[in-house]
């Protein structure tokens, strides 16, 4: 077993980050077909938002969603906390609160030993534990490649849905956790990373964003995202398109694993950066001091990231000052929706 634990990434195909279908690729699968509707579906897939919401009362809403992926740490505890926390974390986007879930698992039983998912699966419930939820079930399968994550359902009020396309001119946005971790995750499968810089990065994705949802309660936050696998750029461009806004983003201002820009100018990116520039790219402004790594960065999949919040601008040095005293050090202004350009990204 000790053995398959250090080198738990290489026992799955492209493990450097949260393996994602490229970008475009679902809303193709699903184009012209027949979707059942029901009026109390408040966020369905016609809004591709982090989660759906259905109304269940006046005052009650029901919030789901599912994320499962292979390892990018070679740690399977951690990789089971790193796992529920992004599963988790859509919910939190949402403004939502997390109360029940459900595993799922793929996992190789003929090659691998029973008691690295038995690990995954503690270090998952751990994480489950800390949100306050409750595991209910689960389902699974065995396959070639390892897998695991959760199904998580929760509730909100109708009234207090926060949705990524409600962007207003003169918003502030707000990071908070630092870019990075594909590149970091691919450093890790490729054996480049030392110990330091592992156990940071873990630290950050097993970091749940409930103390985050739970301070921007408190603020007139108008639109939210959580940063995951289609990159900084990724998610907030899902956020633009549609909304009638724009945004300028301060690159300098966009916190950056130091590690990750390193590693970056050594051409260590992964194939996820590259998609999502495919799919994105067209939307975003680089200004010419931008330098390559930076924009290779900002597109760069991350699992398990921090929340991307629009705020009244009258509010936002408060909630980074909230945000920080409640120890999210990393949480920083990044930029400004803005009426013009109509539905583009700025980057300066």
């Amino acid at each position: 077993m000790a053995n398959e634990t250090i080198r738990l990434t290489q026992t799955v195909k492209g493990a450097g980050c949260a393996a994602k279908l490229a970008p475009g690729v679902l809303d193709k699968a699903l184009c012209g077909l027949d979707l059942p509707v029901d009026p109390n579906l408040l966020v369905g897939l016609e809004r591709a938002d982090d989660a759906g919401v259905y109304r269940v009362s006046d005052d009650l809403a029901l919030v789901q969603t599912l994320d499962f992926f292979p390892p990018m740490v070679d740690d399977p505890y951690s990789f089971g906390q790193i796992a529920a926390a992004n599963a988790l974390s859509d919910i939190y986007a949402m403004g939502g609160v997390p109360k029940t879930a459900m595993n799922i698992v793929a996992f190789p039983a003929k090659t691998m030993d029973i008691s690295i998912l038995r690990t995954i699966i503690e270090g998952g419930l751990d994480k489950i534990r800390e949100a306050g939820v409750v595991l209910v079930g689960g389902h699974t399968v065995e396959d070639s490649e390892l897998k695991y994550g959760l199904s998580v359902t929760g509730y909100i009020h109708p009234d207090r849905i926060l949705t990524k396309k409600n962007l207003q001119s003169g918003d502030i946005l707000i990071l908070t956790k630092p870019v990075g971790t594909g590149v970091i995750a691919t450093a890790i499968k490729a054996g480049l990373a030392d110990q330091v810089v592992t156990d940071k990065v873990t630290l950050a994705m097993t970091t749940l964003n409930r103390d985050a949802a739970l301070v921007m309660e408190n603020f007139p936050v108008h639109a939210c995202t959580d940063i995951t696998g289609f990159g900084f750029l990724g998610h907030l461009a899902e956020m633009v398109v549609g909304s009638g806004q724009g945004v300028r983003i301060s690159a300098a201002d966009v916190p950056l694993y130091p590690e990750a820009l390193e590693w970056a100018a050594m051409g260590l990116i992964p194939a996820g950066a590259y998609n999502n520039r495919n799919f994105r790219g067209a939307l975003v402004d680089f200004g010419a001091n931008v330098s390559q790594r930076v924009q290779d960065l900002l597109f760069d999949p991350q699992t398990s990231g921090g929340l991307l919040i629009a705020v009244a601008a009258a509010e936002a040095e408060r909630l980074v000052i909230a945000l920080k005293a409640k120890g999210i050090d990393a949480a920083a202004i990044v930029g400004e929706v803005i009426s013009e350009p109509f539905e583009r990204i700025i980057v300066e």
